[in-house]
């Protein structure tokens, strides 16, 4: 059994587009962006939406309820760990962190659920485990 390890995440760098994302992280929500104009979601989070480009966007809550879409494990490193691809359940898809699992039992397809660990500068970073 080859154990996933938690990281240490650099300090976050922000700007005002993106803050309420990072201040949703703070309070324990992964915020996403939803278009008003075509209605579709879209993340990485920004004003535009890439679909219609229509500035008509706000922040929603999302559920922190994902599956596995694709992972890599990095298993020759002093301390393992795998990064992926999760689809949200409200359609997006994300790069982030598995954590608090085996790394022989990732599976595409499977359940994961949103976690949070601390960067350096102990803000919260959104990484999943297997539900």
């Amino acid at each position: 059994m080859l154990k996933s390890h938690n990281r240490v995440y650099p300090a976050v760098s922000t700007n005002p587009e993106v803050e309420p994302y990072w201040e949703g992280a703070r309070a324990g929500r992964l915020m996403i962006k939803h278009c008003n104009a075509c209605g579709k979601p879209h993340f990485y989070p920004r004003t535009i939406c890439p679909r219609c480009m229509s500035d008509a966007t706000e922040w929603r809550a999302a559920s922190g309820k994902g599956t596995l879409y694709t992972y890599s494990a990095m298993r020759r490193t002093k301390e393992p760990y795998a990064i992926g691809f999760v689809t949200l359940e409200e359609g997006v898809s994300m790069l982030t962190n598995i954590v608090d699992c085996d790394l022989d039992e990732l599976r595409i397809g499977q359940k994961v659920t949103l976690r949070w660990q601390n960067a350096e500068d102990g803000t919260p970073i959104p990484v999943f485990t297997p539900a």
